[in-house]
């Protein structure tokens, strides 16, 4: 059984320097029921199917299984997902021994910038670069499954604080 350990921040600068590759992804999900998700990728050219379980209790690990499949199966599988679609251009950039994979979104997350970490176990140090910003790894809004259901162009801004702070 494989277990994905994941930590996941928001962007407040310029990673663009640092950019060693990038690549196009869409994405969208058969069952995006809580505890499980069943995802069809297309990275590039190529397609992907996954599957993930819930997440424990800090929202860092969870079961993932994916698989690689062709790309016209993956084209036919986006046909009959859930609505609502996922489409980022990711950003690899090495830190350290880590490689960081930024995610643009656009379309209906238009604005959003998330940077990602996979590491060994949940107590694993790592690099943080200058243009990493709030964690937000246990929020279940920044989930790729909870976007396509309230993608980031319809969140409302937060309410004014009484003390006008």
């Amino acid at each position: 059984m494989a277990t994905e350990i994941e930590r996941k921040f928001l962007v407040k600068g310029d990673f663009s320097g640092q950019v060693t590759g990038s690549q196009r992804i869409v994405q969208g999900y058969i069952c995006s029921q809580p505890g499980r998700t069943v995802r069809v990728r297309i990275r590039g050219e190529e397609g992907f199917l996954t599957i993930k379980g819930a997440s424990d209790e800090k929202g860092l690990s969870r079961y993932e299984f994916e698989q690689k499949i062709p790309l016209a199966d993956a084209e036919e599988l986006l046909k009959l997902c859930e609505p609502g679609v996922i489409d980022k251009v990711r950003n690899l950039i090495p830190a350290g021994r880590h490689t960081w994979e930024v995610d643009v979104f656009h379309g209906d997350n238009e604005g959003l910038i998330l940077a990602e970490i996979e590491l060994d176990s949940e107590e694993e140090a790592f690099e943080q670069p200058e243009w990493l910003g709030q964690e937000v790894s246990g929020d279940r809004r920044y989930y790729n499954s909870m976007l396509t259901k309230h993608p980031f162009t319809e969140w409302k801004p937060p309410a004014p604080s009484s003390t006008g702070k």
